[in-house]
């Protein structure tokens, strides 16, 4: 009996793809936690753990954004990006990975950014009752300047060029490493992480917790900026935090 060559190609590529995890969705056990590594459901393209996001179903089978991934149960992963989410929602890809039924709000984005909003608040604020952050346009440009700055973060609704002041601050010259900067928080959501109305600007400062809560924050604001845009300028929060 001849077998055909696409079948022998065929037969190859299951017995590869039995010996290859799919990194898309984990088992939660303490092994899977530790994997550094996940796959995107839509995309299928590998990331860090840290720039997706981790689903579990609820016991009425409910999808559930585990942003922390740490909830127990079977976890399904995706891109952190309204668009994935979106796509993962149409495609019924929720159901699929988990092999079972499943009910998916259907304003899961508008949940998960606001949700990820949360969390970059909480830290900031965190971050400011340790002393390891600042806000108002002059103490972020001394920090800045000082070289003491971790990231610099702008309110996305305030004024361009007292952004574009700072920003210019952040670039790498022949004295100075980059800054990263970080424009995903509304000036009130600032302002409430710092005690005030709003903020504008505002820096992380380095030292401290070792830049734990800085590499937090960063990590949270990474994950938001997929679900937000820079919002256009309108003027009328420029020299708010100037103080």
């Amino acid at each position: 009996m001849v077998t055909d060559q696409k079948d022998l190609s065929a037969q190859a590529n299951a017995a590869l793809a039995a010996d290859i995890p799919d990194l898309s969705v984990d088992d939660g056990s303490v092994r899977a936690g530790k994997e550094p590594v996940r796959r995107c459901l839509v995309s299928g393209e590998r990331h860090p753990k840290e720039a997706l996001i981790r689903f579990v179903l609820g016991p009425d089978g409910t999808v559930v954004p585990d942003l922390a991934a740490k909830l127990p149960g079977r976890g399904l992963w995706l891109s952190a990006d309204a668009q994935s989410i979106k796509t993962a929602l149409d495609r019924k890809l929720f159901a699929r990975a988990a092999r079972a039924p499943v009910v998916a709000s259907v304003d899961l984005v508008v949940q998960i950014e606001a949700l990820l909003a949360r969390r970059c608040v909480e830290t900031l604020s965190l971050a400011r009752r340790a002393g390891e952050a600042v806000c108002g346009f002059e103490k972020t440009r001394a920090a800045l300047n000082s070289g003491r700055c971790a990231a610099l973060l702008q309110a996305r609704d305030g004024a361009a060029d007292g952004r574009a002041k700072l920003a210019g601050l952040a670039r790498e010259t022949e004295t100075r490493a980059y800054v990263p900067v970080f424009a995903v928080l509304d000036a009130v959501e600032m302002g409430e992480a710092f005690g005030r109305d709003a903020a504008v600007h505002a820096a992380l400062l380095k030292g401290g917790s070792g830049g734990g809560l800085s590499r937090r924050f960063q990590m949270e604001a990474g994950r938001l900026k997929g679900f937000r845009e820079t919002a256009p300028d309108t003027g009328r929060l420029a020299g708010k935090d100037d103080e």
